[in-house]
């Protein structure tokens, strides 16, 4: 009998050294310099985007408790009345600790969170290239009026790098952090984007630990991306690679234009419009590539969306545009506006946009603006 008790003893003691799979979450704050009475508010964003309030407490001798609980793991953010800006943080079932900076609450110190540590990641990850971005901007600051041409390309060109690294980050960050439910959330973040790119999102996603996909946020997430991926199928054929779609549009001067008439060796797609501040604004930088590169067999056709309702005259708006801004390639238009039958061939959503194709026809970039376009265009002329 002494040893059955014995045995019985063991075992419960094993037992409750087991981790206990909290089912409720209690957060403890401290708030150091925030008056008593400040309320402290916990929000999470609903299905709008729209943060929405689940919860507040009152601020009492630096100290504030927040409890409820939460089906899984999710973003959520703290808010105290009169304080700049939110906490954001990764709230679980769990006993979870914050430090509440009054002063930036976005360094405020969560501790007890343990899928808070991917959110914490990806920080940091951004944070590191923000850095980058600082030193080279004040590297670019400090040129003087002597500065040679190829030093302020150089840091042009590391800022353009730095940009593309920066827009690269939340796809390489989920492909690396396959377990946290923090992914999920970034995944959905970035789907909004205009160029979220969903074939390799939903490579990653399906790299995602079995776990992290069945979880409630992962079905909500895999539904987004498999309704993208089916958009993404209707347009497939507009990815780099393939080859560019012909198409035929009037010119102003009523002659009939097709994208096979006129390639060249580097051939760009310019969808623009007189209305369009941004497209005005690069037309310079256009005219100054075209002249550099036209000779050697760059070629360009504008596709204007002109015939917005506001417009009293659309066609002499474009053409007064091209003659403005000296656009002296070719141009056409139905001047229908977004409903362009060229602009929904290529599923144009916004403008300025680009098709960059090569000597073949096959689209080798989209949407490259700045010392960006230039650079691709030097490198595929060089190639031909």
């Amino acid at each position: 009998m002494k040893k059955i008790l014995t045995v019985l003893v063991i075992g419960l003691f094993l037992a409750s050294c087991k981790k206990e799979n909290k089912t409720s979450y209690v957060i403890d704050g401290n708030a150091e310099g925030v008056h008593n009475g400040i309320r402290m508010r916990l929000a999470k964003l609903d299905e709008a985007g729209k943060q929405v309030m689940v919860d507040t407490a009152i601020v009492m001798n630096g100290k504030f408790k927040l409890e409820g609980s939460v089906e899984e793991p999710g973003v959520y953010f703290l808010l105290a009345d009169g304080s700049p800006g939110n906490t954001i943080f990764m709230l679980e079932n769990n006993d979870i600790t914050i430090n509440f900076n009054k002063e930036k609450p976005t360094e405020s110190k969560v501790v007890g969170s343990e899928s808070n540590k991917g959110y914490e990641a990806f920080q940091k990850g951004m944070m590191d290239i923000k850095k980058e971005g600082d030193a080279i901007t004040a590297e670019f600051r400090k040129l003087g009026a002597n500065a040679t041409q190829e030093k302020r390309d150089s840091i042009t060109d590391a800022m353009t790098n730095l940009r593309a690294r920066q827009s690269a980050y939340p796809l390489n960050f989920v492909k690396e952090y396959n377990d946290k439910y923090f992914s999920l959330n970034l995944i959905e973040l970035e789907s909004s984007r205009p160029n979220f790119s969903i074939v390799e999102y939903k490579k990653a996603f399906e790299n995602f630990t079995p776990q992290l996909k069945a979880s409630k946020k992962g079905q909500t997430v895999k539904k987004k991306l498999d309704q993208l991926y089916k958009e993404y199928e209707r347009i497939a054929y507009l990815e780099i690679g393939n080859v560019a779609p012909d198409f035929e549009a009037p010119s102003p001067d009523g002659q009939m234009i097709s994208l096979e008439d006129i390639k060249g060796k580097v051939t760009i797609i310019d969808f623009w419009a007189a209305w369009c501040g941004p497209c005005r604004r690069e037309n310079p930088n256009v005219v100054r590539i075209y002249n550099e590169y036209h000779d050697k067999g760059l070629e360009i056709i504008g596709v204007s969306l002109d015939g917005q309702g506001r417009q009293q005259d659309p066609k002499k708006a474009w053409m007064d545009a091209i003659k403005k801004d000296g656009l002296t390639w070719y141009h056409v238009s139905n001047l229908k506006y977004f409903n362009d039958p060229v602009a929904k061939q290529y599923n144009i959503q916004s403008i300025p946009a680009t098709y960059i194709l090569d000597a073949d026809g096959k689209i080798v970039a989209k949407n490259l603006r700045g010392k960006a376009l230039e650079n691709k265009i030097k490198e595929l002329i060089e190639k031909s």
